[in-house]
């Protein structure tokens, strides 16, 4: 049986997806953790450094990461639907 280039590409986004949400969550909360110390320790440039650039960075992963996550399940779900449509 033929490997199916496109499937295999698939799987690939789907685990860059995967990377890429656990990095911009991780640095979504580290950007929380830095608020709540920087509320409780008092407010520093180095606190408001951290917590902006983990909220910046973090978006950079996630935004691409959320929007391939999405093309993936509708491409899989196009692919079911075809796939039902032709059996019956």
């Amino acid at each position: 049986m033929p490997i199916d280039s496109v499937l295999v590409r698939r799987a690939q986004i789907t685990k860059l997806v995967g990377m890429g949400k656990r990095i911009g969550y991780g640095l979504y909360l580290v950007a929380i953790v830095g608020f709540v110390l920087a509320f409780v320790q008092g407010q520093s440039d180095t606190w408001v450094a951290i917590v902006i650039v983990s909220m910046l960075v973090g978006s950079v992963f996630l935004l691409p990461a959320i929007i391939f996550g999405y093309g993936v399940k509708a491409a899989e779900r196009e692919e079911r639907r075809a796939e039902s449509a032709r059996l019956r």
